[in-house]
């Protein structure tokens, strides 16, 4: 049987599945915040997860090596929109939207412990709102901003000038009952793809009309990723779970 693999079908995970298709290897396309539950029922066996969720799917299922998608500097596609100043939001109503799990966690932590916004400030996209978060292609599309909200705050900014580290928004899973020369054909996919993909970009010449990006957007949008978690990245996922425990604490 083939290696069924979550696609994600924002720019940010292009580069994952540059090489897949020719190796035989089935995407499925989903949202992010889809793929912990067809993980935990089998119907795919990896796939990027929203850093947020990776815990509760052990152990049916675990990181594959260090594949993930880590802001170093901005996010770009993880953005606060907002009529106000954010230093004035403690007032205010945030929409959170359906942005994925880790994105909103990240809004909360900044707003909360960094703004004093009060828990319960953040409403659904529906509500009335004062500012909302977008993410994902949505964000890149609308990159410029929005009529009617002139501030703009990246996420992955936000974070990198608090704490001086990146940020860590999705990590590649995989079920523990993949055959071990599945996960291998598997982790050699996203090694080469990511490689091909990047060059790639170089020789591009055209724009991308569904994000509204020359080829020179992309790629500096790209530059500012990394794909692979190191030391500083570890890190950061260390003090992202102490300021979540905080932000517990707080709401409680």
């Amino acid at each position: 049987m083939p290696i069924k693999v979550a696609r994600i079908p924002n720019l940010e995970c292009e580069a994952f599945y540059f090489d897949m298709e020719r190796r035989g290897i089935e995407l499925l396309n989903m949202g992010i915040n889809d793929v912990p539950d067809a993980l935990d029922m089998g119907e795919v066996d990896a796939g990027p997860v929203s850093f947020n969720d990776t815990f509760r799917l052990a152990p049916k299922s675990a990181p594959v090596s260090g594949f993930c998608v880590a802001s170093v500097t901005r996010a770009t596609a993880s953005v606060l929109l907002s009529k106000i100043p954010i230093e004035e939001l403690s007032g205010g109503r945030i929409a959170l939207g359906d942005g994925d799990a880790t994105s909103v966690s990240l809004l909360q932590v900044l707003l909360t412990l960094k703004h004093d916004v009060r828990r319960e400030a953040f409403v659904d996209q529906q509500s009335e709102h004062d500012a909302f978060l977008l993410t994902g292609n949505q964000a890149l599309r609308r990159r410029r901003g929005a009529r009617g909200f002139p501030h703009r705050y990246d996420l992955g900014e936000e974070w990198q000038s608090w704490t001086g580290m990146p940020f860590v928004f999705s990590r590649w899973m995989a079920r523990t009952d993949m055959e071990r020369q599945d996960r291998v054909v598997l982790e050699d996919s996203l090694f080469v793809g990511q490689e091909d993909w990047i060059n790639n970009l170089y020789l591009a010449t055209g724009p991308r009309d569904d994000l509204l990006m020359l080829p020179r957007e992309v790629l500096e949008y790209v530059q500012g990723l990394r794909f692979f978690m190191g030391v500083p990245e570890e890190r950061s996922i260390e003090l992202f779970q102490e300021k979540m425990a905080l932000l517990e604490d707080v709401s409680a």
